[in-house]
């Protein structure tokens, strides 16, 4: 019951569009095609994210674990999690002029929801 297909030898036609290319132009070629390739994972990175990625960005931002991650559910609670939590925190710290730190306590105090909502063009 061994079905084992032969493919065939097609290396040199598929490589006839390579031949000509010096070993500097096949190196640009190959980080040409790598850049095509990862496109549309940057383009999914930009309009996606998830409550894991919130709390690694929180927490680069100085919060520890259980304030990333209570701030995270109060972002998502609010439905401004498509913002990014650390934006949420960020915008707040703008608005109030405070520090960062200061914001994220702010907010996990249930304070300034309603002004980081408006800024974002929400009715909060």
């Amino acid at each position: 019951m061994n079905k084992t297909t032969v493919r065939p030898d097609d290396f040199t036609s598929r490589r006839e569009h390579l031949a000509q290319l010096t070993d500097a132009q096949l190196k640009a070629y190959f980080w040409e095609l790598a850049d095509r390739s990862v496109d549309p994972l940057i383009a999914l990175a930009k309009t996606h994210t998830t409550p894991s990625i919130e709390r690694s960005v929180l927490l680069r931002m100085g919060f520890s674990d259980v304030e990333a991650k209570l701030i995270v559910d109060k972002t998502i609670d609010r439905r401004l999690i498509g913002k990014g939590a650390g934006h949420v925190v960020y915008r707040l710290a703008t608005i109030d002029s405070v520090d960062v730190r200061t914001a994220g306590l702010k907010l996990l105090a249930d304070e300034g929801w309603d002004r980081v909502a408006a800024s974002f063009g929400g009715k909060r």
